[in-house]
C-alpha cells in the first residue's frame, strides 16, 4: 500500500481487508440489480408507452396495473420499502442481508424509477416516424425496435445513466440494514467507531464513480447524436 495512502487514511489502511470486501460488495450490488433494472424497468416503458389509450398496441388493463405498481413502488421511501421487503426476500433468495438480500429490494426501488423515465424518452419520439412505420405494415415489435428504441437511443442513454447514478446511492443506502458495500463500511466502521478518514474515503470514491458514469454517459450520448445515427434532436 502507498504510504501517502496510509498517512491520509490511517484506519482504512488498519481495515483494509474488509474495505476491499465492501468495495466488491457494492459493485455486485450495482451490476446484478443494475441489469434486471435494465430488462425489466426497459421491458415496462416500453409496454406502458405502446398499451396507452394512443399507443401502437392500446391495452387499458395491462396500463392500468402497470400504472398502479409502478406509481406505488415509486411512493415509498427505499428504506422503507428494504423493510417492507425483507419476508418476502427471505422467502426468495433465502436471507435479508448481504449482498443477496440487497438485491432485490434494490430491483424494486429502481426499477420503477427506470421504467418512468424509459417511458418519457419514448414519449419524445416523432409522432409522425411512428405513423409512417405503421402505414407501411411494420408490426408492433418492428415499431418497438426500429423505430421508438432507434430514435430514442440518446434520450435512453441519458436516463440509463441517471439511473445508474440512482442505483449507487441506492446501494449505499441499503448498508444501513446490513446489505454491506461502501455505506455499510463507512457507518459501521467510520461512524460507529468516529474514524472520519472512513467516511471521508467513502465519499470520494462514490464522487469519483458517479462522476465517471456521468462523463460516460455524456460522450456516449452526445456521440449517438454528433455521428448522425440518432435523430433525435436533444443532444
Amino acid at each position: 500500500m502507498p504510504e501517502p495512502f496510509a498517512s491520509w487514511f490511517p484506519n482504512v489502511a488498519n481495515y483494509w481487508n474488509i474495505f476491499l470486501q465492501a468495495l466488491s460488495a457494492t459493485f455486485q450490488m450495482f451490476f446484478i440489480a443494475g441489469i434486471f433494472t435494465l430488462l425489466i424497468g426497459g421491458t415496462f416503458g416500453i409496454l406502458l408507452t405502446t398499451s396507452k389509450a394512443d399507443g401502437i398496441r392500446p391495452n387499458r388493463i395491462l396500463h392500468f396495473v402497470l400504472e398502479v405498481v409502478t406509481n406505488i413502488f415509486r411512493a415509498v421511501p427505499f428504506i422503507i420499502l428494504l423493510i417492507f421487503l425483507i419476508p418476502f426476500t427471505r422467502l426468495l433468495v433465502g436471507t435479508s442481508i448481504g449482498v443477496k438480500g440487497a438485491v432485490v429490494p434494490l430491483i424494486f426501488g429502481a426499477v420503477p424509477f427506470f421504467t418512468r423515465q424509459v417511458e418519457t424518452a419514448l414519449a419524445d419520439v416523432d409522432p409522425g416516424k411512428i405513423e409512417a412505420a405503421r402505414a407501411m405494415g411494420s408490426s408492433t415489435c418492428g415499431i418497438v425496435f426500429r423505430i421508438y428504441l432507434h430514435e430514442a437511443v440518446p434520450d435512453l442513454i441519458r436516463v440509463i445513466t441517471i439511473t445508474a447514478i440512482s442505483l449507487i446511492g441506492l446501494t449505499t443506502s441499503a448498508g444501513a440494514v446490513g446489505a454491506g458495500g461502501i455505506g455499510s463500511f463507512a457507518i459501521n466502521y467510520g461512524q460507529n467507531l468516529h474514524y472520519q478518514d472512513i467516511v471521508n474515503l467513502c465519499v470520494i470514491l462514490l464522487l469519483i464513480v458517479v462522476s465517471l458514469i456521468q462523463l460516460i454517459g455524456n460522450r456516449l450520448s452526445k456521440a449517438a447524436v454528433n455521428r448522425g445515427l440518432f435523430t433525435n434532436p436533444k443532444a
